[in-house]
C-alpha cells in the first residue's frame, strides 16, 4: 500500500510529493528534511504582521503558531503563517502545510485527509503532541476555508 493510500484518502500531487521526499530519506535525515522546510516559511505579508488581530493562534502547538487563510473569488486558498525561528518543527510543520496546500483550490484543501501528519514518517523521531499540533494546523486551516465559502 502507498502512502497516497493510506485510509482510502488521496493525496494532491505537491503534498503527495512532500511525503515522497520524507520516505525517500533514511530515518535519521527526515528531521534534517524537516528543518530544510522550516527555513523555508515564507514571511507574514504587511497585511498580517502588522496586525496580528487577524491570525488565529493553533494553541495545540507546543509553540507560539498563528496562521490565517485566504479563499480568492476563484476558490484558490492562500495560506499565512508565523512562528518563531526558534521553533524548527513548528516551522516545518506550518511550511510543509504551506508548500502543500497554497494555492489549491478550496475543494482540494478540504480533501486533504486529517491523518497527512501521519503519513510523513515522523512518528518515532518527533513528539505525538507536535504531531497533534500539525493536525490542527490542517484542521483550523480546512474551518477557514469552510467558513469563508460559508460567508459568500
Amino acid at each position: 500500500m502507498t502512502a497516497s493510500s493510506v485510509s482510502g484518502a488521496t493525496l494532491s500531487p505537491r503534498l503527495q510529493e512532500i511525503v515522497d521526499d520524507f520516505h525517500s530519506v533514511p530515518d535519521r535525515d527526515r528531521l534534517q528534511l524537516l528543518l530544510e522546510f522550516s527555513r523555508d516559511l515564507p514571511a507574514l505579508p504587511e497585511r498580517y504582521a502588522e496586525h496580528h488581530d487577524r491570525l488565529e493562534p493553533v494553541p495545540e502547538c507546543q509553540t507560539p503558531l498563528f496562521l490565517a487563510v485566504e479563499v480568492a473569488p476563484d476558490e484558490t486558498v492562500h495560506l499565512f503563517f508565523e512562528a518563531p525561528a526558534e521553533a524548527p518543527t513548528t516551522r516545518g510543520f506550518a511550511a510543509i502545510l504551506h508548500a502543500g496546500l497554497d494555492g489549491l483550490g478550496a475543494d482540494e484543501v478540504l480533501a486533504t485527509p486529517a491523518e497527512f501528519s501521519s503519513r510523513l514518517g515522523l512518528a518515532d523521531l518527533v513528539s505525538p503532541l507536535r504531531l497533534r499540533g500539525m493536525a490542527a494546523m490542517l484542521a483550523r486551516i480546512k474551518r477557514q476555508v469552510r467558513d469563508q465559502r460559508a460567508a459568500r
